[in-house]
């Protein structure tokens, strides 16, 4: 199949009306680096915003390292979604949890068309098999004309949590065990929030999602019956040429109203020293697994400790690269690296064996990937956090923090930063 590309004046031309107008299709996925680029928070975008819609060919019970393998070497654009337990296919590992939203472990899929917006210019990218250029000028102008869509309307949902405070200290003070006996080092530890029954408008959530938290890795995501509303700052992984980048997160604050009282609480982020030694267990470990693909000696910490500010909160990111050895390719690089080091905890299987006897719910999608691959050869993947996951089927909703538990973890403390985390997606769901 042969794609070509027209380019389009960017007027006119939102989010909210491409949203709108990809509704027809029941798989696309938008990705939303909400101009993140722009501002230098994020050096490594290479685009404003990407909606992929219409599968030509869809990946989801083939193996999937093969099917890496195979789009690696197609030169084409693929969108990625890969869950958190794919662990169980990596390593020997199992997941008993429940799971209610049932999104399925990966789906990899070739979108026949592919609307980019970047350097204030809108580029269509299709398969002109499957397209006319006449139709994609139709497809331009249907978006230019959309409008807010009422259609769907929510119901006012209660949010449960799968673990009460006490619970969730009590398994937090078993994890310190772990630690003290020397099974770990560190753990990310989540907990899930839910709601049964519940009726929402998934467009409309993520919109109201995004304009409180306009994250660099932003995602809205549909597949059938399964939505995703993703407000991410994190990346898993990047390719630009040979190159590799991982930025992993340790480290939140509280954004703060005066100016004066928020610098310092950025300054005061920087230099806990609890925040940096989660920050450089897992640096370490992101190392390590990068080495694994990379040239000798090429393995490299851009950035430590770097504060990166966001709407609602301060994060402590680090950058770590690489430059990729020859040979390697995107299914090499995430059977090294996946899950990803700042989901999981060091060292890495013992933390994601643990991970399955204290947490409560399976997680999913969540702390798994959701990203593109290009045609040259270049990808992008975020992580899956700070997200809303919705079965509209089974009328099931679920969003899931977590923290990083270290010997110095004072549980009470952990517990309030889930619910500070979790603050945009309660505000949003609650209309608060």
């Amino acid at each position: 199949m042969n794609r070509v590309t027209i380019t389009f004046p960017v007027e006119n031309i939102s989010v909210e009306k491409l949203l709108n107008w990809a509704k027809r299709y029941d798989v696309f996925t938008l990705l939303n680096s909400n101009s993140h680029s722009n501002n230098q928070t994020d050096n490594y975008s290479n685009f404003d915003v990407l909606l992929a819609v219409d599968p030509v060919e869809i990946f989801m019970y083939e193996d999937l390292f093969h099917a890496l393998k195979f789009i690696s070497d197609s030169n084409d654009w693929y969108i990625l979604h890969l869950s958190y337990d794919l662990k169980n296919k990596i390593e020997t590992l199992s997941s008993t949890n429940p799971d209610k939203i049932n999104f399925p472990e990966f789906i990899i899929y070739r979108p026949a068309v592919v609307f980019e917006i970047r350097e204030k210019k809108l580029f269509v990218h299709y398969i002109q098999e499957k397209y006319s250029p006449e139709e994609i000028n139709l497809f331009i102008e249907q978006i230019k004309v959309q409008e807010p869509d009422q259609s769907t309307k929510g119901t006012e949902i209660r949010i449960d949590q799968r673990l009460s405070r006490d619970e969730y200290i009590s398994e937090i003070n078993e994890i310190k065990k772990h630690i003290q006996r020397g099974d770990i080092y560190e753990m990310n530890y989540c907990q899930e929030f839910y709601s049964e029954h519940a009726t929402i408008d998934p467009f409309q959530t993520y919109l109201d999602l995004n304009e409180i938290s306009p994250m660099p890795f932003s995602v809205f995501s549909k597949y059938n019956e399964h939505f995703l509303m993703c407000a991410s700052p994190e990346r898993y992984l990047a390719k630009r040429g040979q190159k590799i980048i991982s930025q992993p997160i340790k480290g939140t604050a509280r954004r703060d109203s005066n100016p004066e009282e928020d610098k310092l609480i950025a300054e005061r982020l920087f230099h806990d020293e609890k925040e940096r030694s989660e920050n450089v267990m897992i640096v370490d470990l992101v190392r390590n697994d990068l080495s694994r693909t990379a040239k000798k000696g090429s393995v490299k910490v851009e950035e430590l400790f770097g504060i990166k500010t966001f709407v609602q909160l301060h994060q402590m990111i680090s950058t770590v690269t690489s430059e990729l050895a020859e040979g390697n390719n995107i299914s090499d690089l995430i059977r090294t690296t996946f899950p990803m080091g700042s989901m999981t905890g060091a060292p890495k299987i013992r933390a994601m064996e643990i991970i399955e006897v204290t947490e409560k719910s399976k997680r999913g999608l969540y702390s798994g990937t959701v990203g593109y691959l290009s045609p040259n050869g270049d990808f992008d993947l975020n992580v899956v956090i700070r997200s809303i996951l919705y079965n509209s089927e089974k009328k099931y909703l679920s969003f899931t923090v977590g923290s990083a538990i270290t010997i110095g973890a004072a549980a009470e403390k952990e517990y309030d930063e889930c619910l500070l985390k979790a603050e945009a997606m309660k505000k949003v769901l609650l209309k608060k």
